[in-house]
This record gives C-alpha cells, structure tokens and sequence, in this order.
C-alpha cells in the first residue's frame, strides 16, 4: 500500500491480519519475562476454578506486543524510508479478556497521516477481534512514524 492509498482510505478499513492462536504457552513466556506472573494468567487450575473467564487469559500488554506483527500483515506500507519507530498510543484500552487457546486477528484502520520534519506520521485504529467473541480485546489509536 503507497502512501497516498493510506490517506485515500483514513477511517475505513486498510486490512485484516490473519488469525493468531494465543498459546498457554505464549502467556508463560510473556510472564517470565515481564516478571507479571499473576496467577489469572499462569495458572490453568485455579483459572478455571476461581476466574471469572474460566480459564487463563493472556495479559494485555502480550495483546499489544502481538500488534506489530499482527499490524503488518493486516496492511504493509511501501515507502522508501531509513527508519519505523512505534511512536506511541493517543487511545488503548483492552474491553474483554483474551482466554487461553484462543484465537485473535488486528482490523486496521488509518485515521490520521501527518508530516512532521524529516517524515510523516500514521495514526493507525487498530482493533483485536476474539474469534467468536462479541467484544474485542483491544482497541487502540496507534503512532507509527517514519523517517525519510
């Protein structure tokens, strides 16, 4: 996608990711190394037992960690650049949990290009869909500059 069909399509849907399966197993690597190893995400048992969700959930921080990767399947900018730098959120907020064993997948939306000196910024809505889930788990306006 150029660069003039991202401003051509500010507020409608750029693209899709694919599915992603969100692994037990990918929760525990996340708590191990963010040192967050409360046990509504590490352990299965009392999950199932004590937790609202029934089962373990993934930490909202590993859904917004999975937006690079699930973001650039969804939509791949073609510019000629040095550098692309995550610039930060104006808006993140997590509405629903991501239960382990599930399955996620980005819907992207452009919602914003601005030029600033030496690039241009792209506001991104990103939004986490949960297969066979009402409410998504996450819903975000990202920054993405890059730099000429």
């Amino acid at each position: 996608m150029r660069i003039e069909e991202v401003q051509a399509s500010i507020g409608r849907e750029a693209g899709v990711s694919e599915w992603l399966t969100v692994t037990q197993e990918m929760i525990g690597q996340f708590a191990a190394l963010t040192g967050d190893s409360q046990w509504i995400h590490v352990d299965p048992e009392r999950a199932r037992r004590e937790s609202p969700f029934g089962s373990t959930v993934a930490h909202g921080f590993l859904t917004v960690a999975l937006l690079s990767g699930l973001v650039s399947q969804a939509v791949d900018v073609q510019l000629e650049h040095k550098m692309r730098i995550n610039y930060g959120f104006n808006r993140l907020r997590f509405p629903a949990p991501v239960p382990a064993g599930s399955r996620i997948r980005a819907h992207v939306t452009p919602s914003a290009v601005r030029q600033f000196e030496g690039g241009i910024e792209i506001a991104w809505g990103v939004v986490v869909e949960v297969e066979n889930q009402a409410k998504p788990a996450l819903a975000a306006e990202w920054l993405v500059r890059t730099y000429f």
